[in-house]
Parts: structure tokens; C-alpha cells; sequence
């Protein structure tokens, strides 16, 4: 999938100003933003849900007219996926299935809602009405699958799962493209991630890059010893302490990597046992907050 220049303009706003956009096959790609920043319009001209006023659009090879129908080969759903609430899951599927001429087979065993198969959907939570959406748009083995906060309402059994299910697609070719507000979803998931800020891609590629150009972050330190933790910290140099968490064990410190590489080796050189060690943001999520002009609010 390939766009450029893409303008979309709904009125007076400017939803997507003149943006450059690739997807790879067999790759996830990630797309992050704060609300307003364009995703969903991203995301609906990839279905076919809108046409772009400017630029070029290519899917699977094929520019893309001014038809609203999505290419054949590509499958996924923007704000939730449409179901009929009074159906059961086998029979939305089934009803899908009859309308585009595919075959059910076991999506729903796939996306693990088949002991649920003859439940109503009105029944279902959010998450696994989720699932139900992923497994509707797997009806059409697509190439190209677009897929918007696929892991919302997922608790962390369900998340793991449509996690693995989208990690088996692209090993297989598949190229995926998710929205997300989950910066840890992205991380573990996406080759690739693009991060817009009001209609325009701010940044662009591996989300190692971004975390390695996040610079000074935030970390929460547990030590077995908390009061030769403060004085090393104290004397280290390029590490400030930030504040003292509930915990008497616990501190938070801000530094640049080699600085708290050396705030570790320093206690283990003085007996110290490090039991936690984790950024308080992650580093994906820092980056993202410094691009689009955000504050943490944690």
C-alpha cells in the first residue's frame, strides 16, 4: 500500500494535509495519534469508506479511483465493527459470508469466540465483539487488513490472543495497518509505526528508532536496600531523583540510559539486589507525547 500527498478535507478542517504513507506486506504497521490527529480518516480511505481529495492512493499494486467500494483483498473495520446484534455470531458470519460468496470455515475457532458461536450478539462485550469484527474481516483471507483499536474491551487473555492471531497473518503476508492508542500494544506488535498530529505524519518507521530518539526518561527503581540506593544516586552523575513513591523500597529517577547503566552496575557493585527497574513511561510513549505536544498525566 503506497499513498502520497493525501489531503482530506472535511469542510473548513483539514483532516489529512498532503500525508506519505507505505505499508509492507507481511509487516503490521501501527497508527498513532491524539483524537483529531486523522487516524480514522487514515483508515477509511484505505476501506474505501471516503475518497481523498488530493494525492495518490495505490492498494495491492492498484491506484484507487473515486468508487466507494473497498479493493478486493482488503477487509477490516473503522469505529467497530458493523454487526447485527439480534444474529447470533455463526449467523452474522454466515450472512457475510453469503453476501461476498466465502466460506465461514473455523474464524471463529480463530479468533477464539467459538464457544460463543450461537450466542446473540447483543449479548457480547466489547472485546468480543472486537473479535467477532476480526473474524468477519477474516472471512476474505485478505492482503490487506485495517484494523481500528482491534484490542479495545480485550482483557489480557483476549489481547494476547488477537495479538497472536495478527502476528500469524503477516508471517503469512498479510500486510496489517492498526490504529491504537495502547503505545505497549504498538511496540510489541508493529514493525513499522506512523504517528500523525493534526493531519500530518510527525514521524515515520521502526518504533526502536523512536524509542532510542525518546532521550531522558522517567524510571521506577526497587532496591533491597533503599538508603544506599539514594546516596548513589546522589552521587551519580547524570541521574536526578524525581520523587519517592508510596512504597519505602521504591524510588523514581530521571536519566539518559548509560547514566542508569551505571546507577546498576554501581549497586551491584555495592551488594545492592535491583528488584524492579522499568520506565515509568515507556519509551514509545515518551516520544510519542514529545511529538505530538502532549504532557504524561500519569
Amino acid at each position: 500500500m503506497r499513498a502520497r500527498g493525501i489531503t482530506k478535507c472535511f469542510g473548513d478542517v483539514v483532516a489529512l494535509d498532503g500525508i506519505d504513507f507505505d505499508v509492507v506486506a507481511g509487516r503490521i504497521h501501527g497508527l498513532a495519534g491524539p483524537n483529531g490527529a486523522g487516524k480514522t480518516t487514515l483508515l477509511g480511505l484505505l476501506l474505501s469508506l471516503a475518497v481523498a481529495d488530493e494525492g495518490r492512493l495505490e492498494i495491492l499494486g492498484k491506484p484507487v479511483g473515486r468508487a466507494l467500494a473497498a479493493p478486493a483483498g482488503v477487509a477490516g473495520f473503522v469505529d467497530g465493527p458493523g454487526l447485527y446484534p439480534s444474529l447470533t455470531a455463526r449467523q452474522n458470519l454466515t450472512a457475510l459470508a453469503k453476501l461476498g460468496g466465502y466460506p465461514v470455515g473455523d474464524v471463529l475457532d480463530e479468533v477464539g469466540l467459538a464457544d460463543v458461536a450461537d450466542d446473540r450478539v447483543r449479548g457480547f462485550s466489547l472485546g468480543m465483539r472486537q473479535r467477532l469484527g476480526l473474524a468477519a474481516a477474516l472471512l476474505t483471507s485478505p492482503r490487506l487488513l485495517v484494523l481500528d483499536e482491534p484490542a479495545n474491551g480485550l482483557d489480557p487473555a483476549g489481547k494476547q490472543h488477537v495479538h497472536g492471531v495478527l502476528t500469524r497473518l503477516a508471517a503469512a503476508g498479510t500486510a496489517v495497518v492498526l490504529s491504537s492508542h495502547r503505545m505497549d500494544d504498538l511496540e510489541s506488535l508493529c514493525a513499522e509505526v506512523t504517528i500523525l498530529a493534526t493531519g500530518r505524519v510527525v514521524f515515520t518507521g521502526p518504533p526502536a528508532k523512536l524509542s532510542a530518539e525518546s532521550g531522558e526518561l522517567a524510571y521506577r527503581l526497587r532496591t533491597a536496600d533503599p538508603a544506599a540506593t539514594r546516596r548513589a544516586i546522589e552521587q551519580a552523575r547524570g541521574i536526578r531523583l524525581v520523587e519517592a513513591p508510596r512504597e519505602a523500597d521504591a524510588v523514581v529517577v530521571r536519566a539518559l540510559v548509560p547514566a542508569l547503566d551505571e546507577l546498576v552496575l554501581r549497586l551491584g557493585r555495592d551488594g545492592v539486589a535491583v528488584r524492579e527497574l522499568a520506565p515509568v513511561v515507556s519509551p514509545l510513549e515518551a516520544a510519542f507525547l514529545a511529538l505530538t505536544g502532549q504532557e504524561a498525566t500519569r
